[in-house]
């Protein structure tokens, strides 16, 4: 988990509880603190470390870098070869580390294991809608060429797989994305289970957070770079910058309902 001073000390709290109630437990819980953060987080991760002992490791930057390169020195930082990715304001369902450490056990050439999101705004009784990703490893790779395959909540990886295509890189709003069509690439088997495993917070911030030029430019910039390290055509590279672009330049609240009902079930 990465986390910086802009986020919500209730939701961290959330997401953290959610972990201690897994059913399998991870031997190590890694928090890189991105940047200087506010003295009420600080106190919250103090307790918990208290708590919890050497099961959470803190990795604190001594400014913020980014989520690309947060997570990058994290994965570095790792000690085990299975590694989930959590966000610090997201809800894990009590079985989700369980359900694809199993899966990942059964399959060692399995590089990265994804799943389905609720998405939720507030509380997980509001639901907002439900994302489903692509099953199989075929699918996961075709899915690829004009769309992001994973929820990057819900993935579980290999340390080794990933380090051998270069880790988490920088790109802007896309790291994640960037990472995956280069295992994909390189001939890494991906998977994703088809339960919800996570409850995702999600709302009009969010959306927010997708339009504009801010988001415009360095997407397109980003979408250029995925299709020469990924598995898409020319045309598929076209289709997606043109979608980005209209849906960036559309007014928040017709972009919400365009991810909901375009992109959402």
């Amino acid at each position: 988990m990465s986390i910086y001073k802009n986020e919500s000390p209730q939701y961290f709290k959330e997401a953290m509880a959610s972990i201690f109630k897994q059913t399998v437990q991870p031997e190590e819980i890694l928090l890189v603190e991105d940047g200087p953060l506010t003295d009420e987080l600080n106190i919250m991760i103090s307790e918990i470390k208290a708590k919890v002992g050497k099961q959470l490791t803190l990795l604190p930057l001594e400014k913020n870098v980014g989520l690309g390169k947060a997570l990058a020195l994290g994965v570095k930082a790792c000690r085990n070869n299975l590694i989930a990715r959590m966000d610090c304001d997201d809800i894990m369902v009590s079985n989700r580390l369980e359900v694809q450490y199993e899966e990942m056990k059964q399959d060692p050439s399995l590089a990265i294991i994804g799943s389905n999101i609720t998405e939720f705004y507030d509380t997980i009784d509001n639901v907002l809608g439900y994302k489903k990703m692509p099953a199989t490893n075929e699918a996961i790779r075709e899915f690829s060429k004009k769309r992001n395959p994973f929820n990057h909540m819900t993935v579980m990886f290999r340390k080794e797989f990933v380090m051998n295509v270069g880790n988490y890189l920088p790109l802007k709003g896309f790291e994640d994305y960037y990472l995956w069509v280069r295992l994909l690439k390189n001939g890494y088997t991906a998977k994703n289970i088809q339960k919800d495993l996570v409850y995702a917070r999600t709302g009009l911030e969010m959306y927010a957070r997708r339009g504009g030029l801010s988001y415009l430019v360095p997407g397109l910039k980003a979408r250029k770079k995925i299709y020469q390290e990924g598995l898409g055509s020319f045309k598929d590279y076209l289709f997606v910058s043109t979608v980005h672009v209209c849906v960036s330049l559309l007014p928040n609240k017709l972009r919400g309902k365009f991810y909901e009902k375009k992109l959402r079930n």
